[in-house]
């Protein structure tokens, strides 16, 4: 069996951040690379600042995967965003 043919599925994409720009630009840039990435996910945005705290997170934007934070305190570009995803 060849690993890389699989695909991951189901996976659970939360953007925390109170609705910045910033923000904004990390849910856009997120839905872009799951499109791009071709992975089965669910991206939702988390603007709670109880719910972003939960996650350990202080800085804004954070981009959490499966309840791991992958990013935070910045907005990478669609390309790394897209290798976080399919690692």
């Amino acid at each position: 069996m060849d690993f890389k043919d699989l695909k991951v599925t189901n996976m659970e994409i939360k953007v925390l951040g109170p609705g910045c720009p910033k923000c904004k630009s990390l849910e856009k840039a997120t839905i872009e690379a799951v499109a791009q990435a071709g992975v089965d996910a669910t991206v939702s945005k988390v603007e709670d600042i109880v719910e972003i705290m939960n996650y350990g997170v202080m800085s804004t934007p954070a981009l959490v995967v499966d309840g791991k934070v992958l990013v935070k305190g910045r907005v990478p570009s669609v390309d790394e965003i897209t290798k976080l995803l399919i690692q």
